[in-house]
């Protein structure tokens, strides 16, 4: 829906993709809330199915912000629980994201979402 230059998105209007991080593993999705750098930072619903895991990597040029919405989010061994909210810095390793049960995370990058940016760092 949008209201003048106002876009909302509820969660029955997500539009659910298949999100291939590199060197990832299991199930996820995302469906992205905004791609419009003008209109604020790239924002996205994740999605990791119970298994799921991302290897530790660096951006090299976009800062990202995680905020935990559902399930257990980990973080290089460290479990973060429904509304934990951390944000990692360009040229900062973080990772490797691992969701045993599954989890439900709101992402934001500073950036446009591309896997040229994107180097795993394992």
């Amino acid at each position: 829906m949008t209201l003048g230059a106002t876009t909302i998105t509820t969660p029955p209007d997500y539009a659910w993709f298949p999100f291939p991080i590199p060197g990832h593993s299991g199930e996820i999705t995302a469906a992205f809330l905004n791609r419009d750098l003008g209109a604020g930072p790239i924002a996205a619903v994740m999605q990791m199915a119970a298994g799921a895991r991302i290897p530790a990597h660096v951006h090299d040029r976009s800062t990202e912000a995680f905020l935990v919405l559902e399930g257990r989010f980990i973080n290089a061994g460290t479990s973060y629980g429904p509304g934990a909210f951390f944000t990692v810095k360009p040229g900062e390793v973080h990772g490797p994201h691992e969701a045993p049960e599954g989890a439900r995370i709101l992402f934001l990058q500073s950036e446009e979402v591309d896997p040229s940016d994107f180097r795993i760092a394992e």
